[in-house]
């Protein structure tokens, strides 16, 4: 989140990482998805590791480079060398303005992360107002995190509320309990994704402690009446019957009955080797049907609700 001066006055922006319009597993009816940038983990099957930094950033395709060197007569700061590579700017006088994006006739380059006002991400939130009308429909902040960017979302949810437009808020659960709860009163549905049960796991896997994420669900179950829990499966990962099973029982005591089960996929190995990061688990497969229904099963024996696949 950003704020910049109009005439003295402070004006809220926020890093919007791309749009997802006419989705439909992100909450009921057609919704328009807003990813925003910024994540506080880092999971090791993460399949957008360009939604983790806060900032926009470089996103590039080498295999489309040409060496044409229209990027480097483009940039005003001479900071880029003709390769479209991670590496290819020099971050000590880069930006981040985008002009050899622009120039470059490939696609070679581009960035990913866009700054919006408030107003002006409402106006592309309305543009399908007729299909969240038509569908109960609505807009799904997600991310990355999008509660890194907690005063642009609060924003963002109160003039939703204000349109009459069905707002949905997909969280990994760790952010500040004030800002999360700041969201809540003007929130329809909240996706809670919940990964691992056991702390150290937990953090050997994301990057960090889930003890906040756990108090935050606590909390956000006890204040708010529309709360779904989304676990994600990787195979070998976190499928085993002890986590499932504590999953199980922590939710049922927390009279969260609705889970969605959402099995893994390797869409992120292509996205992390574009920004030249290593993916951490190139041998993980998606888990067989024979593997979900399991998963599904043991969940159901908590006595919780169970589907396959994205909110809707």
């Amino acid at each position: 989140m950003r704020t910049t001066a109009a005439r003295g006055i402070p004006v809220i922006q926020g890093t919007v990482l791309r749009f997802e319009r006419f989705a439909i597993h992100n909450g009921p009816g057609i919704r328009t998805t807003v990813f925003l940038k910024g994540c506080p983990l880092r999971c090791a099957w993460c399949h957008s590791p360009e939604s983790q930094q806060l900032e926009p950033e470089f996103m590039p395709q080498p295999e489309r480079c040409i060496e044409c060197r229209a990027c480097t007569g483009a940039c005003p700061h001479h900071a880029v060398v003709p390769a479209a590579t991670a590496d290819s700017v020099a971050p000590e006088v880069c930006t981040v303005c985008g002009e050899c994006v622009a120039a470059c006739p490939t696609g070679a380059r581009e960035l990913v992360g866009e700054v919006f006002t408030v107003p002006q991400l409402m106006a592309r939130i309305e543009r399908d107002r007729i299909f969240y009308d038509e569908s109960n429909g609505g807009v799904t902040f997600s991310g990355g995190e999008p509660l890194m960017q907690p005063a642009f979302l609060h924003e963002m949810v109160i003039r939703c509320r204000m349109s009459a437009i069905h707002v949905a808020v997909d969280t990994c659960g760790h952010a500040d309990a004030s800002a999360l709860l700041d969201v809540a009163p003007d929130t329809d549905l909240f996706l809670f994704d919940l990964k691992v049960m056991d702390e150290e796991r937990h953090r050997a896997l994301t990057g960090a402690s889930n003890v906040r994420i756990l108090q935050n669900l606590e909390r956000l179950a006890a204040e708010h009446p529309n709360v779904l829990v989304r676990f994600p499966l990787i195979p070998g990962v976190n499928d085993d019957d002890r986590n499932v099973h504590a999953m199980g029982a922590f939710l049922a005591s927390l009279r969260l009955t609705r889970v969605d089960v959402l099995p893994y996929h390797r869409a992120g190995i292509a996205k992390h080797d574009r920004l030249q990061r290593a993916y951490p688990l190139p041998d993980t497969q998606p888990p067989s049907a024979d593997q979900v229904t399991r998963v599904v099963r043991l969940l159901e024996s908590c006595g919780l609700i169970v589907r396959r696949g994205g909110a809707s």
